[in-house]
């Protein structure tokens, strides 16, 4: 179990007293949550405004859905082939923060061929490989969600809704920031009038419509030239999520 201070960002005694009774509530409900170290019991803590009652409901269903999910800890390559092999998901470098970089591309999913159990599990799938390369000391990633091309073939807003969900509910305080570039006006207004509404008020702010013009200045604040994708004029070459080997990490 790692440490009450190990990383993760500034905390104060009083956060931690509140782990504390956090654990203590969840611990005689569910035995499983012995398993749990603290800095991802703070995460749901953060995630309902430090309100213990909350945040024990909030981790309790977590760790139903955890054991459904991914019954064996993981989910397997073989149930999400199929989400894999149209290369949406990428791996970059990190951000000026430390943080890993996921890259999406909306435009290779179309709805027509999604099913939605198997979509599931890739959003799992996905969000467990970006979060075991997020490093000590730091607690969550960024996203570039990039839409160039994107039109009505690949609107599929019970999947982005599917996704939100999944990271709000499952995966608190992880995302920190999504840059949503080459974003089509189409876009927008779906995005407005049918996704934001299932948006918490947590997580709102953490998606970043960056207007073309701004795109270059945009991610040069955000990501050093090393680190940014070569495709936007950087010099980190992306791996395909279905290439991607996770490193282990050092001593």
């Amino acid at each position: 179990m790692a440490s009450a201070g190990a990383g993760g960002g500034a905390a104060g005694e009083g956060e931690w007293l509140k782990v504390a009774e956090l654990r203590a509530v969840v611990q005689a409900q569910d035995p499983r949550a012995k398993e749990v170290d603290n800095l991802s019991l703070r995460r749901f803590l953060r995630a309902r405004d430090h309100n213990v009652e909350k945040a024990a409901a909030m981790f309790l269903k977590f760790l139903k859905w955890r054991w459904e999910a991914a019954p064996d800890g993981f989910v397997p390559e073989e149930r999400v082939r199929r989400e894999l092999a149209q290369d949406k998901a990428w791996m970059g470098g990190v951000d000026r923060s430390g943080r890993p970089i996921l890259v999406g591309f909306l435009a290779r999913h179309y709805s027509a061929d999604r099913d939605m159990p198997e979509y599931k599990s890739f959003v799992v799938y996905f969000f467990d490989k970006i979060c075991a390369r997020i490093p000590r000391g730091q607690e969550k990633f960024l996203a570039i969600v990039d839409l160039q091309g994107w039109g009505y073939a690949n609107c599929d807003v019970r999947a982005y809704i599917a996704s939100i969900e999944i990271m709000q509910n499952y995966y608190p305080e992880r995302l920190g920031k999504a840059l949503m570039i080459n974003v089509p006006y189409i876009f927008v207004k779906v995005w407005k009038t049918m996704i934001y509404p299932f948006i918490d008020t947590n997580t709102r702010d953490k998606f970043v419509f960056v207007e073309d013009k701004n795109l270059h200045e945009t991610l040069r604040q955000e990501i050093d030239e090393t680190q940014l994708p070569e495709y936007l004029g950087g010099k980190m070459p992306l791996i395909p999520l279905k290439d991607y080997v996770q490193q282990p990490e050092s001593a």
